[in-house]
């Protein structure tokens, strides 16, 4: 690695063997990349996202960078500095052909699209990225991650910058970053931390507050750091022939076993929660089943739109904002299709790149909405420099919920109006079933919709009854659950003829007019 000393701020490490023409820019092109997490101008809203009252306040805890209580004469006050946190990016990439599981980069290019999206996410959680490192390595080191060597040359790279956090594109082993935290002298963090982080600022509703905190802790419970055993728990007691007298037995449960205890008991107080939650969703799930409510699930990566999306279709106005994870909690909406047809739009969590597993586990309750759905609308930032490693990202942890292979899935690229052409065209060719909208223009929403109305599954049993005027309820069912093709008010009743599903043509034998 090789620092840059002139200008911090745009130092970068070169990693070894790399075509400078292609390693060179790498960490400016990822500094460049700081402020549009959130910023860029501020986001730009359509019509259709509403008056987003839940992105203003949101923006008004936002904290400020640049301000401070650093005071000139610190001989009797406590020296203090309020600021946002300063991060230091650190990323591997190991050569091979072999697939990762873990997500790790195989080439440095991807390495570049890890770094730019871990900035983002710096950004998203608050952070303020001064520098990064890119190392090749073919597998991290197990002592220290980068290996001791360029441990110290971080070290050097943290003082020169004033970072006080480093934050590694990659799961630590609790040894990892101890070690890691001996060397360079800073806070550190790993990519898991981070987004946790960010979970834990968008959690809104109960259950997606139960759900990161059990995540949160999950993390911390193998990583928890004891301070000695002046931290220990005297044991009571008699000590043998040693006389000593009660309560000198030496140290008996110590505060870090005492700590693990508490973590574990508050962990199974909220999986009980959790499941005390789930008859709520399952009961408006099998509501939906019994009217024969057809659904039709969003998701995705982070920041692919998803939530313009289900404004641009339904009007929702729910929360946009250009930030990785902006929305957490779920948001089902009904509307209709051209044809009269109410169907259910469901808006799940964004998937990242090697999401933590801790994560998934906590929010399987939530992705089982996909698995239930009737249809799959796997939204893609066209507009990304690697479509394809977000739309392999996705699948991988759609793999794990049940029921989601038998789900049809389209594929919709998202911001086709700063897409390039050559690469939509290349997915498109590559994905069976694909439409390509732009949900802040407009573009192919219309499209969208009428692939919508054509893939959710018909009514399938022909009805010609006579509804009596006293169950004036179930026409109402017919019109908002079937097809209508004839209607005509007679004087026994109302004539219908159409096709509705089989649970309510069973519902109208019963309660038709008798010739």
């Amino acid at each position: 690695m090789t620092q840059t000393p002139a200008n911090p701020t745009t130092a970068h490490q070169e990693p070894a063997d790399v075509p400078r023409d292609l390693a060179s820019d790498v960490v400016a092109r990822v500094l460049a990349r700081a402020g549009t997490a959130r910023a860029e101008g501020g986001t730009v809203h359509a019509q259709h996202d509403g008056e987003q009252l839940d992105l203003a306040e949101r923006s008004a805890l936002r904290r400020v960078a640049g301000l401070s209580t650093e005071l000139q004469d610190v001989t009797e006050v406590e020296y203090r500095q309020l600021r946002l946190e300063k991060v230091v990016l650190v990323g591997l990439w190991s050569p091979g052909n072999d697939p990762r599981e873990d997500g790790a980069a195989r080439t440095a290019q991807e390495a570049e699209i890890s770094l730019r999206e871990l900035a983002a996410l710096a950004e998203t959680a608050g952070s303020q990225v001064l520098d990064g490192v890119i190392q090749k390595r073919a597998k991290p080191d197990p002592g220290t991650y980068l290996g001791s060597g360029k441990a110290e040359e971080l070290a050097d790279v943290v003082a020169a910058t004033g970072a006080d956090t480093v934050v590694v594109d990659g799961e630590l082993a609790p040894s990892q970053r101890r070690a890691l935290e001996d060397i360079v002298k800073v806070k550190v963090v790993d990519r898991t931390a981070l987004i946790l982080d960010i979970f834990a600022q968008h959690a809104k509703s109960r259950e997606g507050k139960a759900q990161v905190e059990l995540a949160q802790l999950e993390y911390l419970l193998p990583r928890l750091r004891g301070w000695g055993e002046s931290m220990s728990r005297q044991a009571g007691g008699q000590v043998g022939g040693a006389g000593a007298g009660m309560g000198s037995r030496g140290p008996g449960e110590t505060k870090i076993e005492l700590d693990r205890r508490r973590i574990r008991n508050r962990m199974a107080k909220l999986r009980r929660e959790i499941a005390a939650m789930a008859p709520g969703r399952e009961t408006k799930r099998s509501s939906r089943r019994r009217h024969a409510v057809p659904s039709v699930a969003i998701a995705g990566y982070t920041n692919a739109g998803k939530s313009s999306l289900l404004n641009a279709v339904t009007g929702a106005g729910v929360l946009v904002e250009n930030a990785l994870f902006a929305t957490l909690d779920p948001t089902v909406r009904r509307t209709r299709t051209e044809d009269g047809r109410v169907y259910t739009l469901a808006d799940t969590v964004g998937f990242v790149r090697a999401l933590p597993h801790q994560l998934v586990e906590a929010f399987r309750s939530t992705l089982e909405e996909v698995g239930d759905s009737d249809l799959l609308l796997h939204v893609v930032d066209a507009s990304h420099p690697d479509p394809e490693g977000q739309i392999a990202a996705v699948r991988h942890v759609l793999a794990d919920i049940p029921g989601v292979e038998d789900v049809p899935e389209v594929v919709v690229l998202n911001k086709a109006d700063v897409a390039d052409p050559e690469v939509v065209d290349r997915i498109r060719r590559r994905e069976p079933r694909t439409v390509v909208v732009s949900a802040h223009t407009g573009q192919g929403v219309e499209e969208l919709r009428a692939l919508i109305a054509r893939e959710l599954p018909r009514p399938d049993v022909t009805i010609d009854v006579v509804v009596p005027y006293s169950r004036g309820d179930l026409v109402h069912r017919v019109h908002t659950e079937g097809e209508i093709d004839h209607e005509e008010h007679t004087a026994e009743g109302t004539l219908l003829r159409g096709r509705v599903a089989e649970a309510l043509a069973a519902e109208l034998t019963g309660a038709a007019v008798r010739a």
